[in-house]
């Protein structure tokens, strides 16, 4: 992490993800060091966000939420560059994904 690269968590159900929830998430992973945030916000918002970078989000009648499990590098001008599907992908591949973008 740096100034150049920050990895972003987005919550897909704001209603259940305060603030405070994601905090002790973050922290029982382990996932809580500078440069690594997990956000929240209104649905509104994140519905949006879902659009912009073609991701999938739903809720069900049981109330959890089924979701793509998406990774998507995106550059400076917050355009999207690359995304990974599932939590399998090459880390190999995504380094060297993210050194180029860092050369540009």
């Amino acid at each position: 992490f740096g100034p150049r690269i920050a990895f972003v968590a987005i919550s897909v159900d704001p209603l259940n993800d305060t603030p405070a929830r994601l905090r002790d998430y973050a922290a029982a992973h382990r996932a809580d060091a500078p440069g690594w945030f997990f956000l929240t916000g209104a649905p509104g918002d994140i519905s949006e966000i879902l659009r912009r970078y073609g991701a999938y989000a739903k809720k069900n009648d049981s109330g959890s939420v089924d979701h793509l499990f998406l990774t998507s590098l995106i550059d400076r001008t917050g355009q999207l560059r690359v995304q990974y599907l599932g939590t399998r992908f090459d880390a190999r591949e995504m380094q060297r994904d993210l050194q180029a973008l860092l050369r540009e």
